[in-house]
């Protein structure tokens, strides 16, 4: 399976859009999204997770990478993550460091 990335931007909040699978072999996709967004004025990154399959320990460091480039200045939030996707946020304790929702109502 793939990963599928769609990027929108709005005043101040950037959207990724995630569908598929996040591996060793599709991190970089993602991570280029990400690199995007890095330059910009943004608040709030939303990355909408809720048709992402499967994420792999690639992916989570793709998640700790926008972290870090993002500042702590910007918010993080992680939408709609299936279980099997928030369970490794959570075992890792990054779901410390974003904001997990089920719905994105700006």
């Amino acid at each position: 399976m793939s990963l599928n990335t769609t990027l929108e931007t709005t005043n101040d909040t950037a959207k990724i859009f995630l569908s598929g699978e996040l591996d060793g072999s599709t991190a970089n996709s993602f991570q280029e999204k990400i690199e995007e967004v890095t330059n910009l004025a943004l608040n709030r990154l939303v990355l909408i997770m809720e048709d992402l399959e499967y994420m792999a320990s690639a992916g989570l460091r793709v998640l700790i990478f926008a972290k870090q480039k993002m500042g702590p200045n910007v918010d993080i939030y992680i939408v709609g993550a299936q279980e099997m996707v928030l369970d490794t946020i959570e075992k890792t304790g990054f779901h410390h460091s974003v904001i997990l929702l089920d719905e994105y109502n700006p």
